[in-house]
């Protein structure tokens, strides 16, 4: 069993645990590389067929090559997905030009998420987060809980011992099931190829330039590559010393502490 089978395994295993735990479970899909490996994780585990809902929380500042894959995809995987907008706050003039990236994020994002939580009563999310991603996804565990306002206490987090997660929920609170939380940007690039996973266009360098981690289109910014196949992607990865996130600095670092801010109040 090579590096790749292991991560797999074990992904996979996470899934079966999230499946045999927790009624009603929800995976967001940002259409991004990450969560396309999870809906190809779940249909291994689960005999070629997602069992749970998707969800994608609609900006409606998504590059329109995502939404062109996220319409091809969702029919191509055979997804049950579910497609929500904070409208009141679209209404009441919440935007990137009018507001900073972290108003934005919360409004457009963090609020729909939790208000769909709420409306379907899911008890467990399945996320792509990476512990490689950045400082504070690496304090997540694989079962990682949310009270009831989908707030995440960081600095008090569950051990994880002999396989043994956290399952029990008190009314409202949900848990964030993290199957990719040991995987690389590289790991995940990897087993695209080996897998022959689709994923959108915009990773693929055009002009000189390519994306590596998706975003809203006004705080998400190519980065200098000529990586135009999932060969080169590998290739670069190997040498590059630039940041996944680099990109996507904005939202990131719009002030002290962003990520774990937003973090902490719900977002992925």
């Amino acid at each position: 069993m090579d590096h790749l089978d292991k991560l797999e395994a074990n992904s996979v295993y996470l899934l079966r645990e999230a499946v045999a735990n927790f009624d009603s479970i929800c995976m967001p899909w940002s259409m991004g590389k990450d969560s396309n490996v999870l809906i190809w994780l779940a249909r291994k585990a689960f005999g070629g067929k997602v069992p749970f809902q998707l969800l994608h929380i609609d900006t409606t500042y998504e590059f329109d090559e995502m939404y062109e894959f996220r319409d091809w995809a969702s029919k191509w995987h055979g997804l049950d997905l579910v497609i929500r907008k904070n409208e009141e706050a679209l209404k009441r003039g919440i935007s990137y030009e009018t507001h900073d990236a972290l108003t934005v994020t919360q409004e457009l994002k963090s609020v729909p998420l939790k208000a769909t939580i709420a409306e379907f009563k899911w008890q467990a999310l399945i996320t792509g987060v990476r512990r490689d991603e950045d400082p504070t996804r690496a304090k997540e565990r694989y079962f990682s809980p949310r009270n009831a306002d989908s707030e995440w206490d960081y600095r008090d987090q569950p051990p994880e011992f002999w396989g043994q997660f956290t399952t029990r929920l008190k009314p409202g609170e949900h848990i964030r099931v993290q199957p990719l939380l040991d995987w690389t940007e590289l790991d995940i690039w990897l087993y695209i190829r080996r897998e022959n996973i689709p994923v959108p266009s915009l990773y693929f360098a055009k002009d000189g330039k390519r994306y590596r981690s998706m975003g809203c289109k006004p705080v998400t910014h190519p980065v200098e590559s000529d990586a135009a196949t999932i060969d080169d992607i590998i290739e670069e990865l190997r040498h590059t010393k630039t940041s996944e996130r680099a990109g996507r600095a904005a939202q990131d670092n719009a002030s002290r502490n962003a990520m774990q801010h937003l973090r902490a109040k719900g977002f992925f």
